[in-house]
């Protein structure tokens, strides 16, 4: 399937052939690239589409004109004959707006050739030389009854049997019931074991299209018996379907005449649901002008299911905020509650209105035809709850600990945030989300170790009707080191090596040297290498580089442009 149109809705085809005789042993073997066909609307028809699908011998022309503008293929079909392998196609482009601005009149297809093919591949020879095209409009009355069209597409053939079940069908009456056919490379003067069945039953319109010779080149529209090579016919079916049906069987037999189904269209008096909605509970987002809807769909005093996917829209103050759509198809007199969750507009006052509608694609338009188009909505007046006011707090700044962890106090500020002293401070919080759902609060905020700055921190506030959520930062400086200038390099485990608190991965790339105590370098480091254990690394070295106990002098370059210069001093080794 596929389109499907539920309401006051019927169809017509209209079309020509390129064949200028039916093929077989006399035929001249010429197609035209051009034919016309009128439309011949009531003026209280409105089209509603219009599909244009042509079809022809060979791989395909996919490049048209319609009444003299370009048409180019959206969607193809092919097939090949399995007796001569020779290759046919179908194409299709929707032509909807085309249409609805000429209206009634006559439409002419031209530039469809598929003369290059036919000699070359032995079409004519084989009597399946032929192109032609169809208009398939579907148009809506006030006057109609309701009916549900259904249009299938494709590119399917015989001989010798040909099977399609058609899906998606809703039967509440069969009167008025009917079935379209287009369809390619039918002959009048051939019949050979030729019936079209639907649901195991004949159908025949004759004299134009008997029981034994459905595909014959006519037109059921016109009543044309020369449209060679094609045919666009339409069968009463009010017999042959019942209330309830879902699907129907199509059978085409044909023991000699080759045959292509391009394209089927079903009119049945329709199903329709009935969508309503209630708002059943708002729940109020405080400070963010967040606000959670609950709602009930129903489909009561129905005839068919509401399907899934049908649109959802909410307005505030006549404003679209959100969409969304029904999850599941809600049988007759069943319902399906839902939840969304949505942001005021900043234009929104105080006291604001929701309104709710189902089946509305956010424009005000349905998707789906209705027994009541008026029922669709609910509403509901609101008054917005005003979160409590609150004091900024500072930044909080502590010393770097390395990869700028640091550990904080920020215990005052419990009572620094509160700018109405009848607030209660709720608690600190890690996150956004924590602080919302109030779990997991800051237990030791006056001892607390950020391992990784700079560090969001969230409080929250609350007045008794509503909450205020508000954060300060937490970060770190460089602070200047710490020297420990004595190293005892005896294996004891206690100052084995040179070391300077705060400096490793806080000053990533700072530069130590180590003089002794006549001015000569004897070692330099950085955050590659590990501290200074007493052993020369550069300049007169003995005992196995193990500097003499005694006085030595460093200068550590910070390289931060908090700390331009050096700093130095001195240490004593020992060992």
């Amino acid at each position: 399937m596929y389109s499907q149109f539920n309401g006051r809705y019927d169809f017509v085809f209209l079309g020509n052939t390129m064949n200028v005789a039916e093929n077989g042993a006399n035929d001249p073997c010429l197609i035209l690239t051009s034919s016309a066909d009128n439309l011949n609307l009531n003026n209280t028809d409105v089209i509603e589409s219009a599909y244009l699908y042509w079809a022809g011998s060979g791989p395909g022309d996919l490049n048209v004109k319609l009444n003299g503008q370009d048409i180019t293929a959206e969607r193809t079909f092919a097939l090949t004959l399995a007796s001569t392998g020779l290759p046919f196609f179908s194409a299709f482009a929707n032509v909807t707006n085309q249409v609805q601005t000429t209206g009634n009149g006559s439409y002419t297809l031209s530039d469809l050739d598929v003369s290059p093919y036919l000699n070359v591949n032995d079409y004519c020879i084989n009597g399946t030389n032929f192109a032609g095209w169809a208009l398939v409009v579907v148009y809506k009355n006030p006057s109609l009854p309701l009916n549900q069209l259904n249009i299938y597409d494709g590119l399917q053939n015989v001989p010798s049997v040909l099977n399609i079940t058609l899906n998606s069908l809703n039967v509440i009456d069969s009167v008025g019931a009917k079935i379209g056919f287009v369809a390619w490379e039918g002959d009048r003067n051939i019949s050979v074991n030729e019936t079209l069945r639907i649901n195991g039953t004949i159908l025949s319109n004759p004299p134009l299209n008997p029981a034994n010779n459905a595909f014959n080149g006519t037109n059921s529209f016109t009543g044309s018996s020369t449209l060679y090579n094609m045919d666009l016919d339409v069968y009463d079916i009010q017999n042959n379907i019942n209330p309830g049906d879902t699907t129907a069987e199509i059978q085409l037999t044909s023991g000699q005449d080759f045959v292509m189904i391009n394209t089927v269209i079903t009119k049945l008096n329709s199903q329709l649901a009935d969508a309503t909605v209630t708002i059943d509970n708002i729940q109020q987002q405080c400070g963010s002008k967040e606000i959670t809807i609950d709602y009930t769909f129903f489909n009561v005093n129905s005839t068919n299911a509401l399907p899934a996917g049908t649109p959802i829209a909410i307005y505030v103050d006549g404003v679209l905020v959100a969409q969304s759509q029904t999850q599941n198809s809600i049988p007759i007199d069943g319902s399906e509650s839902g939840q969304i969750t949505l942001t005021l507009p900043n234009s929104s006052s105080n006291d604001y209105t929701i309104l709710i509608v189902v089946d509305d694609d956010g424009t005000g338009n349905g998707i789906i035809s209705e027994i009541l188009e008026n029922n669709n909505s609910d509403s509901q007046v609101v008054t917005l709850t005003i979160p409590p006011p609150v004091n900024a707090l500072d930044t909080l700044i502590s010393c770097n600990q390395g990869l700028t962890k640091g550990t904080f106090d920020f215990s005052d500020y419990a009572q620094l945030v509160l700018a109405n002293p009848d607030d209660v401070f709720v608690g600190f919080y890690e996150s956004l989300s924590d602080a919302e759902d109030m779990i997991n609060p800051i237990l030791n905020s006056s001892n607390y170790v950020a391992t990784s700055t700079p560090k969001a921190i969230f409080v929250r506030i609350s007045n008794g009707d509503c909450y205020t959520i508000t954060s300060f930062l937490l970060t770190v400086r460089n602070c200047p080191p710490i020297v420990h200038n004595y190293v005892s390099n005896n294996y004891d485990g206690l100052n084995e090596t040179f070391f300077i608190e705060g400096l490793r991965d806080v000053f990533t790339h700072f530069e130590l040297e180590i003089y002794n105590r006549w001015g000569r370098l004897i070692w330099t480091g950085n955050n590659q290498v590990e501290d200074w254990n007493g052993y020369s690394t550069t300049g007169f070295r003995f005992d196995e580089n193990n500097s003499p106990k005694g006085t030595y002098y460093y200068i550590l370059n910070l390289n931060d442009p908090d700390y331009l210069e050096p700093m130095t001093g001195w240490l004593y080794y020992t060992r």
